[in-house]
């Protein structure tokens, strides 16, 4: 009878640890599985994310080793989409120039920026207007009495 006891509670005390240890390595496999997130800069507009090293470098891979986040990477495959001559690193320095100049116009002076695009819809109208041979005419204005 007292042999029965030892030998349950030997039982019970392995069940126990058992348990710990398929619990500890339960944990290991979650630990590995969750990745480190670092925050990436996107080399065209200057945006942060936090994002997994993995994604990083499968973004990396696509992008000439450059991170670009998601709206930039779709500016330059639109951009490579259009015409197939353009490669993907000239795709990435154009939207990189189109960025740090909307940076440093744009943003600071909304209202200049305006300006200066109607002001370039202006002359190409009227750069369009002189390359077809039509007169700009100027409009007067009539007075007409009852």
């Amino acid at each position: 009878m007292q042999e029965q006891k030892l030998r349950k509670g030997v039982s019970d005390v392995s069940q126990e640890i058992g348990k710990y240890y398929y619990n500890y390595e339960l944990e290991l496999v979650e630990r590995d599985a969750i990745e480190e997130v670092e925050q990436a800069e996107c080399q065209c507009c200057g945006l942060k994310e936090d994002c997994t090293k993995v994604y990083i470098t499968d973004v990396q891979e696509c992008y000439c080793g450059k991170w670009v986040c998601g709206l930039c990477s779709e500016a330059v495959k639109e951009r490579v989409g259009r015409s197939p001559k353009v490669a993907m690193q000239d795709a990435l320095n154009s939207h990189r120039d189109f960025c740090q100049e909307y940076n440093a116009t744009t943003r600071l002076n909304p209202q200049l920026s305006l300006t200066q695009s109607l002001r370039r819809i202006a002359k190409r109208s009227s750069e369009n207007r002189n390359s077809k041979g039509l007169s700009i005419t100027k409009l007067t204005r009539t007075i007409s009495y009852p």
